[in-house]
């Protein structure tokens, strides 16, 4: 059912308000005045908010303004037992899309919310389309480059399955592009023109994932204040990308698997099921089949969420690939920054294509960006390249001085790691968003390791 958030400082309004609203199947939330509607709005998702105009703490025409600014799909309808038609005018040129008096005309009412909620969804439908058309014209959803056979393999799977139904199931290292690879079997679909929703598994604790993905009522447990909406519900008619699915708890596996049989979901403390129309497409680091045999994944939700498999191949098995993606890279990045794009001498070249690109594609492009803002003059040559990057990839040299100290793999393995994490910390003054993305794992888990490891800057 749709909801709609009811603001107004008299509960006998609110009141009123609610029980005509329920009688004609809408859900109702109210809030006492404009700062409480503000923080409503910007956790959960409405579909239409009645507000009013004369409130203590926070004038309402003051929320119109912030929610014009900010949700700019959310329709809003204000309500004033003082109002002028200078008020309505201005109501109206901040985005309302209408303004009714008190005490409200019931059949007006009903039509207003009703035609405000049609026009809102109406104008998200065409956001997103011109996003989409937006997307084709200026690039903005990168091309998946290279003309390798394992590339061009990925290529030819996307566009067989694109306008399917199927669901597939995205595996490969971190870094290789399993999330543009998603990107890309949505833009393919019929469902391109509805949203496509993103939830990163690994990034979200564990006893918070099932209220993320299927949403809670209010008071479902301790903290809960609002309902919520979860990814599930906001992929209704799209695809919903669950990013390394190999890190989802076996509880929320569970439920998952029954949402893929059923295709309804339960909030979080609800007691009634919602029907969801949603492509699932999944991606995974691990290897699912070694997660089924220690009893850390379902055997059956891989077999739902895998009718397709496409293996990303990192990219040191596409080496050929490096040459395209340097350039296209380069220009790309280099247009991002507001910087001239440079020139890769053949020996440049050849020297990327010998390192070992364990973080794949996204840690070359680090590599790229770093030479363009770093090196005078409009070409990179081999010496540049070498002042970033070893040949062999590090594999030997300070490698082997490290663990010849070590007897013992896991001080061995731990102490690498934390020498890795220093150095790539180092390498970005200590910015660890950014170390986080380009060594490829969730910045929570770098913080944890930085907990674990005890390190910390100088000084």
């Amino acid at each position: 059912m749709p909801t709609v958030l009811v603001v107004d400082d008299e509960a006998s309004i609110r009141r009123t308000l609610r029980e005509i609203l329920e009688y004609e199947d809408f859900d109702v939330e109210e809030a006492v005045d404009g700062e409480e509607a503000l923080a409503a709005i910007r956790e959960h998702q409405y579909d239409l908010v009645l507000l009013d105009v004369k409130m203590p703490k926070m004038d309402g025409m003051d929320v119109l303004e912030d929610i014009a600014e900010n949700e700019t799909d959310l329709p809003v309808v204000m309500i004033s037992g003082h109002g002028t038609i200078e008020t309505a005018v201005e109501a109206t040129k901040l985005g309302a899309y209408d303004f009714i008096e008190k005490p409200p005309d019931l059949n007006r009412l009903l039509v207003t919310v009703r035609n405000a909620m049609d026009r809102g969804q109406l104008e998200v439908k065409n956001r997103r389309m011109r996003q989409t058309l937006s997307e084709q014209s200026t690039g903005d959803l990168p091309p998946i480059i290279g003309e390798s056979d394992a590339i061009q393999e990925v290529k030819e799977t996307i566009d067989r399955v694109a306008p399917t139904e199927a669901r597939v199931l995205i595996s490969g290292e971190n870094g290789t592009g399993k999330e543009l690879v998603a990107k890309w079997l949505h833009h393919g679909s019929a469902r391109a023109d509805e949203p496509m929703v993103e939830v990163n598994c690994a990034a979200i604790p564990s006893d918070l994932i099932e209220s993320e993905l299927f949403g809670h009522e209010q008071g479902a447990f301790t903290g809960a204040t609002q309902q919520r909406i979860g990814k599930f519900e906001q992929a209704h008619e799209g695809t919903l990308f669950l990013d390394e699915i190999g890190d989802m708890s076996l509880s929320a596996q569970a439920k998952v698997l029954r949402v893929l049989e059923e295709d309804k979901i339960e909030r979080v403390g609800g007691e009634r099921g919602i029907d969801v129309d949603v492509r699932v497409v999944a991606a995974t680091n691990k290897d699912l089949m070694e997660e089924i045999e220690e009893g850390r994944f379902r055997e059956d939700l891989y077999h739902r969420i895998g009718v397709i498999l496409i293996d990303v191949p990192p990219l040191r098995r596409r080496r050929e690939d490096i040459p395209l993606l340097t350039e296209h890279g380069a220009e790309r990045l280099a247009r991002r920054n507001g910087l001239t794009p440079k020139s890769f001498t053949d020996e440049a070249l050849d020297r990327l294509q010998n390192y070992e690109w364990r973080g794949n594609v996204r840690e070359l492009y680090n590599v790229i960006e770093r030479l363009l803002i770093l090196v005078d003059g409009d070409d990179v040559d081999a010496e540049d390249v070498e002042q970033f990057i070893q040949p062999d990839g590090g594999r030997n040299g300070a490698t082997q001085e490290l663990i010849a100290g070590y007897d013992d793999f896991t001080e061995a393995r731990d102490q690498f790691e934390k020498r890795f994490i220093q150095r790539k910390l180092n390498e970005h003054d200590w910015n660890v968003s950014q170390t986080a993305e380009t060594i490829g794992i969730q910045r929570s888990h770098l913080y944890n390791k930085l907990n674990k490891y005890g390190i910390e800057r100088d000084g």
